[in-house]
């Protein structure tokens, strides 16, 4: 059984949340860069740069990080996972870096992005920001900046859909969704 958990609307007033935050602990856009989790957490990080600028008059660098080389699952992701280059095209060291993805659940996507950005450099602080977390974490990982926090079983999935990917702005709850595969 699905249900939403939020609507267009309610995608926007979170990411609107999450920028504010940002902005009321980083006001200068030059202290950090925000690097989006490809690829969800991409979008995510673009909306967010977007929204800072209007509100701060200035935009924080932005970088799209593509853990797949890093993942010790890929062959569950997919039967011949493509492999991509990344380039953060963004100077890390000596900054804060604030890293963006979808859902938090095991914390493994975190661990993988930790370890694909230590390639390109040395942060003075790396944060994390995820739009929603659903518990049943098996890492030490916990988000710095949430949008909302979804009690789930840990069978569930949590589906965000963001219109660059999906077509539109959603999040939905899919209960008992990993006995359904």
């Amino acid at each position: 059984m699905e249900k939403m958990i939020a609507d267009a609307a309610a995608v926007s007033a979170l990411l609107d949340k999450l920028a504010r935050e940002i902005m009321q602990k980083y006001p200068d856009t030059k202290q950090y860069c925000l690097v989006g989790i490809k690829t969800r957490g991409a979008h995510i990080a673009r909306r967010l740069q977007s929204r800072i600028e209007q509100l701060a008059g200035a935009a924080p660098q932005l970088a799209e990080l593509d853990i797949s080389f890093y993942r010790d699952d890929l062959t569950l992701v997919a039967q011949d996972p493509l492999l991509k280059s990344t380039s953060l095209g963004v100077d890390i060291s000596g900054k804060t870096v604030i890293l963006a993805d979808d859902v938090l659940y095991s914390g493994r996507t975190v661990l993988c992005a930790l370890n694909a950005l230590a390639a390109f450099g040395r942060a003075k602080k790396t944060e994390f920001l995820t739009l929603v977390d659903r518990g049943h974490h098996c890492l030490p990982v916990c988000a710095d900046f949430v949008g909302s926090h979804v009690v789930t079983a840990a069978d569930d999935i949590i589906h965000v859909h963001l219109k660059e990917k999906d077509g539109d702005d959603c999040i939905m709850h899919d209960i008992g969704g990993q006995h359904k595969r």
